[in-house]
């Protein structure tokens, strides 16, 4: 049974940087200057929010199945308050803080409705930071003789820091008229 365990937390542990991955760059689709407008933008922000929820479903499982084997001690503390795992507080301890960050930016999307537009965007922003907590716990607690999953891990990487770097250096479509205007002189 321990075994099992072991199995499906490295699996639901590599899913969910899998889904993590894609609404990030979903993420950055969305809020980035060539975002898509129409239909479109309903169809990949409505991919966003239920692959957010999918991401969260795979990584509470990776949490219990982490907690319940015993080849490693993680307790329910350490899966909650970073570093104080008796097992690499570090790597463990940055997978812990990704997930309190992870939580942070759910409970407040959820309650976005009821929350100020700046305040949702500015818990919003911790994405930026939880997302490659998780890569470096996936890279650094991954199974080494497990090509597969350590280079899942590496893709996703890759994926998400060239949406970011697209994210960043894309230009607006109307980059000309937007130079022209703010040259103009106002009275």
């Amino acid at each position: 049974m321990n075994e099992l365990l072991w199995y499906v937390s490295r699996a639901t542990g590599v899913v969910s940087i899998v889904l993590l991955t894609v609404v990030v760059v979903l993420g950055l689709v969305t809020s980035g200057r060539r975002r898509p407008t129409g239909e479109s933008a309903t169809i990949v922000m409505a991919l966003h929010r239920w692959l957010s929820l999918g991401a969260s479903v795979f990584l509470l499982a990776h949490i219990a199945t982490a907690i319940a084997e015993t080849y490693v001690s993680i307790d329910l503390v350490s899966a909650v308050l970073p570093f104080t795992s008796g097992y690499e507080a570090l790597w463990v301890g940055l997978g812990t803080l990704a997930f309190d960050l992870l939580l942070a930016v759910g409970v407040t999307s959820a309650l976005r409705h009821r929350l100020a537009e700046r305040t949702w965007r500015r818990v919003h922003l911790l994405s930026y930071a939880l997302w490659p907590m998780a890569i470096v716990h996936g890279l650094a607690l991954g199974t080494s003789g497990e090509l597969l999953l350590r280079g899942t891990t590496a893709a996703c990487a890759v994926v998400g820091v060239s949406a970011i770097t697209w994210r960043y250096t894309s230009t607006h479509g109307d980059r000309e008229r937007r130079v022209a205007v703010a040259a103009q002189e106002w009275s």
